[in-house]
């Protein structure tokens, strides 16, 4: 119960993968959580589901992060309901390949606009909550391609994942004294269905071979780096970057 009547939200966690384990995660610590997605029907039946299961407090939002209206809706939604907003996991994120030489504007817009841009606009909806009451974790999902580079037609998502990283930083600068914190977790090949629908089958083959663990990660891998960072005896850990990536990469 290392989160008992603290309030987290996770973008993008309704569904499979990363995000629904990681506020299923917090719900089993004692955690009040916000659900987010594009899916409203989703939403809901996670929010009953988890509730329900873990006998905590939920709250369904139907959020698209690159719309900072409905970011800034689902921050003043929260804080309605439970009075104060400690935890905030910028999970959310997309995905199109296409090689740098033929990406359209639009495909490059996309992928910057979730990835990044949500990512800024939550921490601005949540930020002033959170100096308030003097506490927060921030936690943003970045990527080893941010180090690594990619192959695979990905250098709109790399500059996104690796933005995160500078953007956290300069995050938890700002906010040390106000006992908050902004940290990155940068996940190798985490296997979900989702991904099957994007990458071709030598695509995760080929990443598998490379990794010292020799498997791909799941979601509790990342899950458990997430917790790390969002508990209160982090709390002198900020602006730093957590590779969960088997050795894939191995962060200096």
């Amino acid at each position: 119960m290392r989160f008992k009547d603290r309030v987290a939200i996770v973008t993008a966690s309704a569904g499979a993968g990363i995000g629904r384990a990681c506020v299923e995660a917090f719900a089993r610590e004692g955690a009040n959580v916000v659900v987010s997605d594009l899916h409203e029907k989703r939403v809901n039946e996670a929010a009953e589901k988890i509730a329900g299961t873990y006998g905590v407090k939920t709250l369904g939002v139907l959020c698209d992060v690159s719309d900072s209206a409905q970011v800034n809706e689902m921050a003043a939604k929260t804080k309605e309901k439970f009075g104060r907003i400690d935890i905030l996991v910028n999970n959310a994120g997309r995905e199109t390949l296409a090689q740098c030489k033929d990406l359209t504007d639009e495909q490059w817009r996309l992928v910057l606009s979730v990835c990044l841009d949500g990512a800024f606009y939550c921490t601005r909806a949540v930020l002033p909550h959170m100096i308030e009451q003097n506490y927060g974790r921030l936690i943003h999902l970045s990527s080893v391609n941010a180090f690594l580079g990619a192959v695979d037609g990905e250098s709109h998502y790399c500059a996104a994942k690796a933005a995160i990283a500078a953007f956290s930083r300069a995050v938890a600068a700002e906010n040390a004294k106000c006992n908050i914190t902004s940290n990155v977790v940068a996940p190798g090949l985490i296997m979900n269905e989702f991904l099957k629908r994007i990458y071709p089958e030598e695509f995760f083959k080929r990443l598998v071979d490379m990794c010292p663990k020799g498997r791909a990660g799941r979601p509790e891998d990342v899950t458990n780096a997430i917790l790390f960072f969002a508990q209160e005896n982090s709390d002198f850990i900020t602006g730093d970057i957590l590779t969960v990536s088997g050795g894939l990469y191995m962060h200096a």
